[in-house]
């Protein structure tokens, strides 16, 4: 008995250490191709501007614009946190805006009625078209690209809030309203919770495409900011420049997705795991045994 307790015990204390090899061998074999696949990508780029004598301003090698990210780090740092300030405060309008409006046209046929044709038939004008505008209205500051963040990321946060809200179980509606809970207690208990995939859904999509809308206001007018800084370097022929722009934009948009799936993750892990991300965690409706 002394011997099958002191296995047991030992099976026990190893058992979070197999749970975090197992993890880990499971991260490594979803992030080995991928970067493989980069790499790939990259050493065929550098072989064929190498083979062909492809000129740096045309076309610059990836070595090329890695030495730029280090040569002009400083500088693209600067540009960076400006690009990076206007993208989350205008996913932020955006999120509490799109919120707002998606739980008032959940809860209200006349809000609905009345705003959910133009919501979307403001995404039939093009940005670019509107940021010209901005610019008159409020100057070269960062207000008017904060503004043309919010209008792309507004969209997705804000149909995916109605889908969510609307797509709570009919039942459970029902047994809230038998138990005498009005609608604030329906909204809080059982549509909000209903939404919160759909508005995480929606989240990632926009924090990914405010990235864009920050750029567009920059190209339009501006003084400062990635965009800014791909402008003003394509005249010069600062090709590797604008290539390492972009390449931190990309960062920047996959960082911030990334971040997205985290919070969700922390804030639902349910449907975190529904989707597959993570079998291990149990959803609310499986009991502890």
């Amino acid at each position: 008995m002394s011997a099958e307790r002191t296995v047991s015990h030992a099976a026990i204390e190893y058992a979070p250490r197999r749970q975090f090899l197992a993890r880990l061998n499971a991260a490594a074999g979803r992030w080995v191709a991928p970067m493989l696949l980069v790499l790939l990508v990259l050493g065929a780029w550098e072989l064929c501007v190498w083979l062909f004598e492809i000129r740096a301003w045309l076309l610059p090698a990836p070595s090329a614009i890695a030495v730029a990210l280090v040569e002009d780090a400083g500088l693209l740092a600067r540009h960076s946190w400006v690009t990076l300030e206007e993208v989350i405060v205008g996913f932020g309008v955006a999120l509490l805006c799109g919120v707002s409006l998606g739980v008032g046209i959940a809860l209200s046929r006349t809000v609905e009625r009345s705003l959910y044709p133009f919501v979307i038939a403001s995404q039939t004008i093009p940005i670019i078209v509107i940021a010209p505008l901005l610019l008159i209205w409020f100057g070269y500051g960062l207000t008017p690209k904060i503004i043309v963040v919010a209008l792309i990321a507004f969209f997705p946060l804000a149909v995916n809030t109605v889908d969510g809200l609307k797509s709570v179980d009919s039942d459970t509606v029902n047994l809230l309203r038998t138990l005498g809970a009005n609608r604030l207690q329906i909204l809080v208990k059982a549509q909000l919770p209903s939404a919160l995939p759909y508005l995480f859904s929606g989240a990632r999509v926009a924090v990914a495409v405010s990235v864009i809308g920050a750029v567009i206001g920059e190209w339009v007018g501006s003084s400062e900011g990635l965009g800014y800084l791909m402008i003003r370097s394509k005249p010069q022929f600062l090709t590797e420049r604008v290539f390492a722009a972009i390449a931190l934009l990309s960062a920047m948009g996959v960082g911030l997705f990334l971040l997205v799936g985290v919070v969700e993750r922390l804030t639902i892990p349910w449907s975190y795991a529904r989707r597959g991300g993570d079998p291990e965690l149990p959803s609310p409706s499986q009991g502890e045994g």
